[in-house]
């Protein structure tokens, strides 16, 4: 794929430099979000690339997982193991007016990268820390992965099922949810910066993220004194039609009625004991058994047309293509095609309430334009070519 020239594209972060060092999920995204909302960010990486790249799906040499949080970057590829690689990231890193790294505590300052080192030369630079557990205390230096923070931030414990059993939530979701508090803050930080000309450090981990994650969650075990389980009304629950699965649900008087229409039953309108949310839940499991008898006799846009007709809490139980083939999916352009090498197109769904949209560029392949923003970022270019002749840089040919 050729070498695509930076485009300043409509964004309000549209000039700003981000300096990737971040490798995985939650630096990356963080990283990437920024790219979406108009700025130039530039991904650092090893000879062997970010880890990320290799987890997961894979086509040609890039993982869903890197695709999906690197897109629009470009890529940059320095050993950092030799000292001039060392010396070219600490150059690149104050030219940056952001700078996000993930590392473990202690990692970036022996790369020459660290805060402080920079800060001093670079007051303004706002530089991302983003870590497992923090920068100190007694698991500062524990590994730290999306499970392992799923069990020990309490996130598999809300995702019990019914009998108990701990389980992992189907997503990546201790790092998606670091990296939106990431942005979030660094969004914070440069608007202080706008305002004072001040940088800042921007500190987080995901133990951190994952408690914020669940404060209603934490809060409720707080006051009951235990986990509160299930659903807080009936019926509620995802039940099997005749050719797939309906969630349905009720939360009030009113809502209950609507289903009772929907479903033409006035007898459970007139019984006395389902009145109330509170004597619905009593017969949960009578409702439940009689709705899931009634849905399963039919085909899933029969019921969808009647639900949809009383305004009753519905949804159909979607997998990817039937979420393509969603009207509103089609309508607002949610999954837009996605010119990533080595097959055909790929479905990409954009962060919400970007201001503006700049073309989707494909993630980068390891080391795809690192003469191209090292000359732009003003390196010489008799420096280039001996970093490049030493092995401390890799330009990607293709």
């Amino acid at each position: 794929m050729p070498t695509t020239p930076f485009d300043p594209a409509c964004g309000p972060y549209s000039g700003l430099r981000v300096l990737d060092l971040s490798q995985g999920i939650a630096g990356p995204y963080c990283a990437q979000i920024l790219w979406q909302q108009g700025a130039d960010v530039v991904k650092v990486e090893p000879p062997d690339g970010d880890w990320g790249r290799h987890v997961g799906v894979v086509r040609d040499d890039q993982s869903a997982l890197s695709i999906a949080y690197n897109v629009g970057k470009r890529g940059v590829c320095v050993d950092a193991r030799q000292p001039r690689g060392r010396a070219l990231l600490a150059d690149l890193a104050q030219r940056a007016d952001v700078v996000i790294q993930n590392f473990r505590p202690g990692v970036a300052e022996r790369m020459g990268v660290g805060y402080d080192s920079l800060a001093e030369r670079c007051p303004g630079l706002v530089y991302v820390s983003i870590s497992g557990y923090g920068p100190d205390g007694p698991s500062s230096n524990a590994p730290a992965s999306d499970s392992v923070m799923q069990a020990d931030s309490g996130l598999m414990y809300a995702n019990q099922t019914p009998d108990g059993e701990p389980r992992r939530i189907g997503l990546l979701m201790a790092d998606i949810a670091t990296a939106l508090y990431a942005v979030q803050a660094a969004s914070a930080a440069l608007y202080r910066h706008a305002r004072s000309g001040l940088g800042q450090h921007v500190q987080l981990s995901l133990f951190q993220a994952c408690a914020a994650l669940q404060v209603n969650d934490i809060l409720a075990f707080g006051m009951a004194g235990e986990r509160v389980a299930g659903a807080v009304s009936a019926p509620n629950g995802v039940f099997d039609t005749a050719d797939g699965r309906l969630s349905v649900l009720a939360l009030n008087n009113d809502q209950f009625a609507r289903l009772c229409r929907a479903l033409e039953r006035p007898d459970w309108l007139a019984d006395p004991a389902l009145a109330s949310n509170a004597g619905r839940m009593a017969q949960r499991e009578r409702l439940h058994r009689e709705l899931s008898a009634q849905l399963a006799a039919r085909a899933t846009g029969h019921w969808v047309e009647r639900l949809a007709r009383e305004d009753v809490l519905h949804a159909q139980v979607r997998n990817y293509d039937d979420l393509a083939a969603h009207p509103q999916a089609v309508h607002a352009g949610l999954l837009e095609p996605l010119a990533q090498r080595g097959g055909k197109p790929l479905p990409f769904a954009r962060v919400p309430a970007t201001a503006a949209q700049r073309p989707l560029q494909a993630a980068p392949a390891v080391g795809e334009h690192t003469v191209a923003v090292l000359t732009e970022w003003g390196v010489p270019a008799a420096d280039i070519q001996s970093l490049l002749d030493a092995g401390v840089l890799r330009q990607e040919k293709r």
